[in-house]
């Protein structure tokens, strides 16, 4: 039988580690590309009757992995899959400073990851799939922080506000084709993971909102990562999934 096809980035840990163990599923493949594979992922899709596949990429080089993807995509037997979609999920914050106190390649890394390689994933991904007679998908993990500017948060911010916006163009474009792909870049709220800890253990002198983050966590306001990643699927799984190509998981 056709299976479905997810591809998620950043499934190493955080969100992406519980939505890869919710994707497990008979009747699904899920493709991995994270810098290091998961033992137990491998071993959890047996159980499962799911195909899992798990490519050991940096993201920092994006370029050769959005070709890897292009090229698996284009040698694929369509008639395999009965959906395909697209996760990114992967990101970067860089060390917590002002833009003036930032280090170049720091900078650079977030960017790269956060922005430039769900870019060019996205491109690879809807070429490669555009005469697939199937329903089509892409989710780009955003955050509140792409739409609300934070101090000595800029290449974070701005790598999500990035997403946000070629994610907007990416509807346009595909809204013009007979088959075209249904996308949305979508901010998951406020999670429990190590960029939350970081986030919490900067200086105020480096961080002026550290209190209000800190108090989130007091106040039991932050997702569990299995919590936000059941929230996130279920946005995907919504029939009116793209309606809106920017959007937040805690809207109505």
């Amino acid at each position: 039988m056709p299976q479905h096809l997810t591809i998620l980035t950043g499934a190493s840990r955080g969100m992406g580690l519980a939505m890869a163990h919710q994707l497990l599923q008979s009747g699904n493949t899920l493709l991995c590309i994270s810098r290091t594979a998961n033992a137990l992922l491998a071993r959890e899709s047996t159980a499962q009757g799911a195909t899992l596949v798990q490519w050991e990429l940096d993201l920092t080089h994006a370029e050769p992995v959005a070709q890897q993807l292009r090229d698996w995509l284009q040698t694929a037997a369509a008639d395999r899959f009965a959906s395909a979609t697209l996760i990114n999920n992967a990101g970067v914050m860089p060390p917590i400073a002002p833009l003036s106190a930032s280090v170049p390649g720091d900078l650079a890394l977030a960017l790269r990851v956060g922005l430039e390689a769900p870019m060019l994933l996205c491109a690879a991904f809807l070429g490669a799939t555009e005469g697939w007679n199937m329903p089509r998908k892409v989710l780009n993990i955003s955050s509140g922080l792409g739409r609300r500017a934070m101090a000595s948060q800029a290449a974070y911010c701005a790598a999500k506000a990035g997403m946000d916006h070629f994610t907007r163009c990416m509807a346009l474009d595909e809204e013009r084709k007979p088959q075209g792909a249904r996308v949305c870049s979508l901010a998951p709220g406020v999670i429990d993971t190590d960029m939350q800890a970081q986030l919490r253990s900067a200086h105020p002198d480096a961080f002026p909102d550290v209190q209000n983050f800190a108090q989130l966590q007091r106040s039991g306001m932050l997702s569990s990562a299995q919590d936000a990643a059941t929230r996130v699927l279920a946005w995907l799984g919504r029939p009116d999934f793209g309606a809106r190509p920017v959007a937040d998981v805690r809207d109505a």
